[in-house]
């Protein structure tokens, strides 16, 4: 990894106040050549309920294949935080960071799991998920997405 392709490590820290897909940065990826999973666990996640104002917290789960580029995780972070003062419905949240980071990684599949927390009595645990067109990622995408009838808590 070239470290003039990272421009947020080892630096100070700078937390923007709305939501700002151009902090994603990537890396080049070591072994495109393997498919392998990684999983990328983000437990305070907040964003504001665009009527009510009020917050919303949840538990993200970014799941997905490389291919050449891979998501920065300092970067990530910063912008999973650039949502806190951002308001949108939850299912709102999971579909614009899909589709941010596919397209700035183009990965052979993604998916996103939220977990909110209850409000009012009912939590919302929207899912969504991309697999690269025309390939078994694809065919993937399609599998995972109707078989999550059995989410878990």
């Amino acid at each position: 990894m070239k470290k003039q392709e990272l421009t947020l490590l080892g630096g100070k820290t700078e937390y923007r106040q709305e939501y700002h897909p151009g902090v994603l940065e990537t890396f080049e990826n070591r072994h495109p050549e393997n498919d392998y999973w990684v999983r990328l666990n983000c437990p305070e996640f907040t964003s504001l309920c665009p009527v009510t104002g009020q917050p919303d917290f949840a538990t993200l789960l970014i799941d997905y294949i490389p291919d050449r580029r891979m998501v920065e995780s300092k970067s990530l972070k910063l912008y999973l935080f650039s949502f806190r003062n951002h308001g949108a419905f939850h299912e709102d949240c999971v579909n614009i960071i899909l589709k941010d980071l596919v397209a700035l990684m183009q990965p052979k599949y993604l998916e996103i799991s939220g977990f909110f927390t209850p409000r009012g009595g009912i939590s919302i645990h929207p899912y969504c998920n991309y697999g690269r067109p025309g390939t078994e990622y694809e065919d993937l995408a399609k599998k995972r997405l109707f078989g999550r009838y059995a989410m878990p808590l």
